[in-house]
Formats: C-alpha cells, sequence, structure tokens
C-alpha cells in the first residue's frame, strides 16, 4: 500500500513518517514500518546470522582490555 509522505522526523527517539490514510486520517508510524528507511548494509549481508558488527565487538574487546588492567 503507498501513501503520500507528509513529513519524516524524529520524535521520542524515533524516526517516524506521518502520513493521510484512505479516510483522510493524519497519521504517524515508526519510520522501521516503511520502505523509507535503507537497511544497513551489515544487517543485510549477515542476514541474521550475527548480532553484533565488527567494529561493535573491537570496541568491547578495547574496553574489556581497559578494565582488566583496573580490576587486577
Amino acid at each position: 500500500m503507498e501513501f503520500d509522505l507528509i513529513d519524516y522526523k524524529q520524535t521520542w527517539g524515533e524516526s517516524r513518517v506521518y502520513f493521510y490514510d484512505l479516510e483522510g486520517s493524519f497519521v504517524r508510524v515508526p519510520a522501521a514500518w516503511t520502505d523509507i528507511v535503507v537497511p544497513e548494509p551489515f544487517l543485510t549481508v549477515s542476514a541474521g546470522r550475527s548480532f553484533f558488527k565488527p567494529e561493535d565487538l573491537l570496541c568491547l574487546w578495547e574496553l574489556l582490555e581497559n578494565l582488566k588492567d583496573k580490576i587486577v
């Protein structure tokens, strides 16, 4: 189903799209529910097989390395 996009903005910590439905009511829904948001390439390629991006794992490793020196 297609609607004419009225607005796209960040509200309440989440991107939302605004449009008029078939009855003419003004509607807002999370942008993630639509195809306006381009999926992140990593998520597309990993296809749900990995929960963490490599750069996030490297940041975690660095954090753990720094904490290790402070705990011991």
